[in-house]
């Protein structure tokens, strides 16, 4: 999905969970009946692991007439992640990829030096109500790799393992956790797992990885005491283990990783540890030397003036 035009969360109020580091209450936007909520980056958190962006797209309805249509826009520096739990979405790219994401597969698409893509309801679909509901993240590639060649992979999510015991149960998007660890590529120390709870039930959240956070996409979480309601990040501490419990059952994605240990800096869609790396893909896009979108021509995202 393209950088949609949106302000910073905020942090949420005081709590007295000693596990947590940060909680982020996302700032919801409409997006032309269609709600978006960042919940990175933030003023006081830019990044956990390699995640740089985290945006939670739906759940919506778009009315009969509707549709989803992100024009050709273009990356660098960083491989957007596209999660759905419902509908779909054709992605074009200037690789020449034609995908349509289907619920519960991974779209991995590493801009690297530089890629175009759109991101539109599928026509197929046009004419009736669609509904939208998923996750985009965006990661940003480290030191040597951030001018790597662009790729795009699919990864259907009967590829992704899959674990279950003591009404916890989930899938390893990318990374290793419970024991298992997804074909997905990584290109830096990586965690992302999709997790859902029963009623009652709980789940440890062990201290291998550097920085980790969760996402609460519905129902109440608690941890160490305190209760947390859905539509909250909520970046742990470094170091020790964390219990995620539920009373009510509850659906979260844990996500985070290693540190990259350089600054990035973050600009509309690009993403670089270079200002200057920036300034060129800036100019780049302004005179037209990406490369175009097989099969979407005809439109384009222009820079943002500013």
């Amino acid at each position: 999905m393209s950088f949609f035009p949106g302000n910073d969360p905020s942090v949420g109020d005081a709590f007295a969970c000693d596990a947590l580091e940060l909680m982020v209450v996302p700032n919801a936007r409409d997006i032309g009946g269609f709600p978006v909520r960042r919940a990175l980056p933030t003023a006081k958190r830019r990044l956990v692991g390699p995640f740089i962006f985290f945006d939670r797209m739906g759940p919506a309805i778009l009315r009969a007439g509707q549709a989803l249509d992100v024009r050709p826009h273009p990356h660098i520096g960083l491989s957007t992640v596209t999660y759905l739990f419902d509908g779909k979405i054709r992605h074009r790219d200037s690789l020449g990829t034609e995908m349509v994401i289907e619920p519960g597969d991974v779209n991995l698409m590493t801009a690297g030096r530089g890629i175009v893509h759109s991101e539109r309801s599928p026509e197929e679909l046009r004419g009736n109500p669609l509904s939208v509901s998923g996750l985009q993240t965006w990661l940003a590639l480290p030191d040597g790799k951030e001018e790597m060649a662009p790729l795009f992979e699919n990864t259907a999510r009967a590829a992704l393992p899959a674990f279950s015991a003591e009404g916890a149960s989930g899938r390893v998007i990318i990374g290793g956790f419970a024991g298992m660890r997804s074909p997905v590529a990584a290109y830096s120390d990586t965690l992302y797992a999709d997790i859902r709870l029963d009623a009652g039930a709980r789940i440890a959240i062990p201290a291998e990885a550097e920085e980790r956070a969760i996402y609460v996409l519905d129902g109440d979480v608690e941890i160490a005491g305190d209760r947390f309601p859905s539509d909250r990040l909520l970046v742990f501490r470094p170091g020790d283990e964390i219990v995620v419990a539920s009373e009510r059952g509850a659906h979260f994605m844990l996500f985070g990783g290693a540190s990259l240990g350089s600054r990035r800096y973050i600009w509309w869609n690009f993403v670089s540890s270079s200002k200057e790396r920036i300034e060129q893909a800036k100019e780049e896009w302004k005179t037209g030397r990406f490369d175009i979108v097989p099969g979407d021509e005809e439109e384009f995202i222009p820079l943002p003036a500013g």
